[in-house]
């Protein structure tokens, strides 16, 4: 259950989000159909950190819908890596394109429209890191993907594993969204190829490690 107090408390206590990534969060909310999609400060804050202790020299994004993470993780990103982020909405691409190529790391980011599981493994990469936020209906078919061009030891987030708690609640049983996102807990839960753990934070963040 959210707790407003506790929020603000935790927002007050750790690194601040920054003015653009502020600005670009207030623009998602106000011009965007589903703004509370875009991570937000914790979670940036927490991305980017992540992506500073693992060091990774290259990144691939699933999702990239405003930039906002895509950015922040950038921000973590030391000199010469980059971060590949796919959006499959071409329809985002006139919000979010200028959002990335003016932000202080455009550098460190390639924005490419289109269908990661088809394009991402045709750039011929093998990434370190890799953040999962695209069509909930796919992931099962994102994780195999992604995992093919993961290196061993490689780290692997999927945002939204809980759903808003949907994961638990019969009433969404026959949600296809909810439904593969159960469908991609239990197989991941018992792949031999990789260690996981489930953070309760937000909608659910699934740290994946490729053995």
């Amino acid at each position: 259950m959210e707790n407003p107090e506790i929020d603000n408390y935790i927002l007050s206590h750790i690194d601040p989000e920054g003015d653009y990534l502020y600005r670009l969060w207030r623009a998602t909310n106000l011009h965007t159909v589903h703004g509370r999609m875009a991570s937000g400060h914790l979670q940036g804050r927490l991305l980017k950190m992540l992506v500073s202790m693992v060091r990774p020299q290259r990144v691939l994004e699933v999702g990239t819908f405003s930039g906002y993470s895509a950015i922040a993780m950038a921000e973590g990103l030391e000199p010469g890596a980059l971060l590949y982020t796919f959006e499959i909405n071409d329809e985002m691409e006139d919000f979010t394109r200028p959002w990335i190529e003016q932000s202080p790391v455009a550098d460190k980011i390639r924005f490419i429209i289109g269908d990661a599981n088809i394009e991402a493994p045709r750039l011929g990469i093998t990434f370190d890191m890799a953040f999962v936020d695209g069509d909930k209906r796919t992931y099962l078919q994102t994780y195999e993907t992604v995992l093919s061009i993961l290196r061993r030891g490689g780290i692997m987030l999927v945002d939204n594993t809980l759903w808003d708690g949907h994961v638990v609640d019969p009433a969404y049983s026959h949600d296809h969204q909810t439904a593969a996102i159960e469908q991609f807990n239990d197989f991941v839960a018992t792949d031999p190829r990789v260690e996981r753990v489930i953070l309760p934070l937000r909608d659910g963040l699934t740290i994946i490690r490729k053995l």
